[in-house]
């Protein structure tokens, strides 16, 4: 039993640790091998590769958090449980240690069988899928397992490094070096200089000294070497709605399906602290949440997912593999097809120290974390579409004042009627049309005061506040297909169409066998449904050019195996 339990263990425990009958377990037979295990074998070590997902027959396996310090138990599985969760969807390292108690009999299921149970035994898959995703929840609600970073809190770099962990989806904690006994503990085993810091420990027990985001993924596992050999039916560049759903449709088809992005899935779309009118959830639903469903669910399909990896160039392969992305450290992947998913980029305020501020005191997602760090204080906000709305909403339940400052007139014209409504109701939220910020002030990085003026008044007002967040539009993330041949129109939005290029579908490129989709795209509509259209709408073009140039079986073919 675990000794402090989990909001979601307490209530949903039957599905995160359900019991399968006789029956069930002989479904699941034949997708692995019978595995005896002696009394204290450890039979998964956080940190390294599981063997996949293993079903008990007989016996006992203790499964405890890993983490700095006594190791915290979370449950005692016996027979008819099942050890993983979704790490073991896609051959990730495990986040638990799992130690027999005594003599164990079971059947271990490897990833790719894992997830060709999921998809054959529908009815059983939906319950295991289900079980894997809550005791993921559970993980990411106890602050134990994963890796630990450890540095002063409000230092840019640790933030940069606890967001790039949450938008992952990983578990983790940050410890705070100046007050928690565990980080001076860790820094005195270590032997780190406080001017070194922030470090992380990563599960497997390497340190790591300020790491990329690319150093800190290879070491939890999240990203792995690309296979230069094989060649993808599509390679989909970008993790957005409209990427995780062309992955998604893709893979649930048949095609083989890589997936890459620079920074972490979800896009744009993942830094929503709520979307509420997105078809099928009348409550709501955060936009970390939605994606990471969609993420999860391209997993079960097979699809491969390489992130944070940036596409570098674009370039024809040379060979029948049809084109070829460089990407990472010096890696290729060649595919038949490409996606341009890439999406957009958040644009930045023209103003000349901006740069100063940004990772400590300027923030472009309203995430708990930059809630935490200005709770109970007046943040001012810039932005009147929806995303800026969803943020000045959830940011007024966190601080004392949030001031919203807005170009046009009235958000009436850029934003959702139920999001002017929501905003007009808070009492905490001050609304400034016709403003700008003209200037910011502070030291050593810390924001300590901004000035704004407003259009029509001309009027300038200084206030003392310690975060900006910016929500003011995005520009087409294209750069990384500078001289690669791709059509781009005046503001750096691909072009797709017959008009660009004579006989080439909606969403076909100037390329043959490129297609460009969601925000990226020129012309489309900038909404999270609209992206997951394309997304799926696009993969029916795949089927066609696939089918058109003899590289993979016809569409009706590729529906009757799936």
């Amino acid at each position: 039993m675990a000794t402090s339990v989990s909001p979601t263990i307490a209530a949903r425990r039957d599905q995160m640790f359900p019991v399968l009958t006789d029956a069930d377990i002989e479904r699941m037979r034949r997708f692995g091998d019978a595995r005896p295990y002696a009394a204290g074998e450890h039979i998964v070590t956080a940190g390294a590769i599981s063997p996949g997902l293993i079903l008990i027959l007989s016996g006992k396996v203790d499964i405890t958090q890993a983490g700095f310090g006594p190791r915290e138990a979370i449950i005692t599985h016996g027979p008819g449980n099942f050890i993983g969760e979704l790490a073991q969807l896609s051959n990730r390292p495990s986040l638990v240690n799992a130690e027999a108690t005594g003599s164990v009999e079971a059947i271990v299921i490897p990833s790719q069988r894992l997830r060709d149970l999921i998809v054959q035994e529908a009815n059983l898959g939906e319950r295991i899928m289900r079980a894997l995703i809550l005791r993921r929840v559970g993980l990411l609600e106890s602050g134990i397992s994963g890796p630990i970073v450890i540095g002063p809190p409000g230092n840019g770099d640790v933030l940069r490094l606890q967001g790039f962990l949450t938008r992952s989806g990983l578990p983790h904690r940050a410890l705070d070096s100046d007050t928690d006994p565990c980080a001076k503990t860790l820094i005195e085993r270590f032997h780190v200089d406080p001017h070194h810091l922030p470090i992380v420990l990563c599960p497997d027990g390497k340190l790591l000294h300020n790491p990329g985001e690319n150093d800190l993924a290879r070491c939890v596992g999240l990203l792995r070497p690309v296979d230069a050999s094989k060649v993808y039916d599509v390679a989909i560049v970008g993790a957005g709605p409209a990427g995780l759903a062309a992955a998604v449709y893709a893979g649930s088809e048949g095609l083989s399906t890589i997936v890459l992005d620079c920074r972490a899935f979800g896009g744009q779309a993942g830094a929503s602290s709520r979307i509420e009118n997105y078809l099928g959830f009348p409550t709501g639903i955060t936009g970390m949440a939605l994606m990471a469903r969609a993420y999860n669910q391209a997993q079960k399909f097979g699809v491969e997912m390489v992130i944070p990896d940036e596409a570098k160039l674009l370039g024809a392969a040379g060979d029948i593999s049809g084109y070829r992305l460089d990407v990472g450290d010096g890696e290729t992947v060649r595919a038949r097809t490409v996606v341009i998913a890439s999406g957009a980029r958040y644009r930045r305020l023209d103003i000349a120290n901006l740069a100063q501020f940004e990772g400590t005191s300027v923030h472009y997602w309203a995430s708990p974390i930059e809630a935490r760090l200005c709770r109970n204080q007046e943040v001012a906000l810039v932005g009147a579409g929806n995303s800026a709305g969803q943020a000045a909403v959830y940011l007024a339940s966190q601080v004392r004042k949030v001031t919203l400052l807005a170009r046009r007139d009235s958000l009436d014209a850029t934003m959702s009627r139920y999001l002017v409504e929501r905003i007009e109701a808070q009492p905490n939220i001050e609304v400034l049309p016709e403003t700008e910020i003209e200037a910011l002030d502070g030291h050593d990085g810390n924001l300590e005061e901004v000035r704004w003026r407003n259009r029509a008044s001309g009027v300038a007002t200084t206030r003392p506040i310690r975060h900006l967040f910016l929500f003011i539009g995005a520009d087409p993330n294209t750069d990384w297909l500078a001289n690669c041949e791709v059509a781009l129109d005046a503001k750096r939005f691909v072009r797709t169409g017959p008009d660009v290029a004579p006989g080439h579908g909606l969403m076909e490129t100037s390329r043959s066998g490129v297609f460009a989709i969601g925000d990226v795209r020129c012309g489309s509509t900038k909404r999270v449904a609209a992206a997951v259209g394309e997304g799926a709408q696009v993969v029916a073009a795949l089927h066609a050019y696939l089918a058109q140039n003899g590289s993979r079986a016809s569409h009706a073919e590729l529906a009757r195996r799936s």
